[in-house]
């Protein structure tokens, strides 16, 4: 009989979508508890989603005994000091992107889970779409040969109202801008197909709103498996697209270009011959369609719990992902290529605030 998770969820924006991937799994999950400063829509998510218990009190969730997982969707100056009382307290953890504020963050989160016999997933829900999936396939059974050349758009409108939410925009409060919070799910996918980058150039600017974060950013990217990479943010593209394009030896494969769902089908993968491409097709007609998302992602965390496994995204992961973060912000700033791993002699390992909002968030 399959065992069903109790999860104690903080958070009444984002968590609207966690809510509706808990809801595509209730054989695997039930949320008994919702925790959000905001009541209006805290006690509205409990309604619709049938939540007995509404707070806005996290220490009732950490006290609480009857619950295995702590879903953190909250700001992301919150995450880490959250995800550290859930741990301790003996949950297991979900966490919204972007996971934490530092490199530093995530190495002592690793260590403190590994001490506490429990699992932490950061959410990269986009890499569970079909269309990925099925580049993921092609590649482990070796008919994409040898990587050349990425390219990722993330080109999206983010007007002024969107910064009226006190959090955004600024640098102590949402840790970045586009390049952190917004394209951060398709450069997870650069790494969840090529692995670890090696090196990255970036110029970034603040050109679309009056705000503190960048909202425009290009990068150049050298991977680790010799491949390269463009990456490419904008927050002022009034056409909304996201678009990604991996270029092998022997195949191109091409995403949809809707923003926020370019993970998904139909994606379009052009071999190099006839013969090649009928070999491409046989496979993609094998494909088995599973769902996507937060969904996925859930019910492929669930699994790793069953089976004491790592789950389906770990904090490895988050690290590979914040290191990019973090790289392309020094370059940035001192103009010149930036090298990773980011190591714990690195000017920005603690932090990748700007050095004025460093002091002021290590004073408040």
């Amino acid at each position: 009989m399959t065992k069903k998770l109790r999860v104690g969820v903080i958070g009444a924006g984002i968590a609207a979508r966690h809510l509706i991937g808990y809801d595509w799994n209730k054989d695997l999950f039930e949320v008994p508890v919702l925790c959000s400063l905001d009541a209006d829509r805290g006690r509205e998510l409990c309604e619709k989603h049938g939540i007995p218990q509404y707070t806005q009190n996290a220490e009732e969730l950490f006290a609480r005994n009857d619950l295995d997982i702590i879903d953190v969707s909250t700001p992301p100056d919150s995450h880490f000091d959250l995800c550290k009382r859930a741990i301790e307290s003996g949950k297991h953890v979900i966490c919204e992107k972007p996971l934490f504020g530092s490199i530093a963050d995530v190495d002592e989160m690793s260590r403190i889970v590994a001490r506490s016999g429990k699992k932490l997933m950061p959410i990269f829900q986009y890499r569970y779409g079909s269309g990925l999936q099925k580049l993921k396939l092609l590649i482990e059974r070796g008919l994409a040969g040898r990587p050349f050349m990425t390219t990722i758009e993330t080109h999206w409108w983010r007007g002024p109202a969107y910064y009226e939410v006190p959090w955004r925009g600024k640098w102590a409060t949402e840790l970045g801008g586009g390049l952190l919070g917004h394209a951060i799910h398709a450069h997870d996918m650069l790494n969840y197909v090529h692995g670890a980058c090696a090196e990255v150039f970036s110029y970034g600017e603040t050109l679309v709103n009056k705000i503190e974060v960048e909202d425009t950013m290009a990068l150049a990217v050298k991977m680790q498996n010799g491949s390269l990479a463009t990456l490419s943010m904008t927050l002022g593209s009034r056409k909304e697209i996201s678009r990604l394009r991996f270029c092998f030896h022997d195949l191109v494969a091409e995403s949809i270009l809707e923003p926020y769902t370019m993970g998904r089908d139909p994606w379009t993968f052009t071999a190099g011959t006839e013969e090649h491409q009928k070999r491409v097709d046989e496979v993609l007609a094998g494909y088995e369609p599973k769902e996507d998302g937060y969904t996925r992602q859930f019910e492929l965390f669930h699994q790793a719990l069953m089976d004491d496994k790592d789950p389906p995204v770990t904090l490895q992961d988050a690290r590979n992902s914040l290191e990019l973060v973090t790289a392309a912000y020094y370059s940035q700033r001192t103009g010149q290529p930036t090298p990773m791993p980011i190591t714990s002699d690195h000017p920005l390992y603690r932090s990748w605030l700007p050095e004025e909002e460093r002091r002021l968030a290590a004073n408040a």
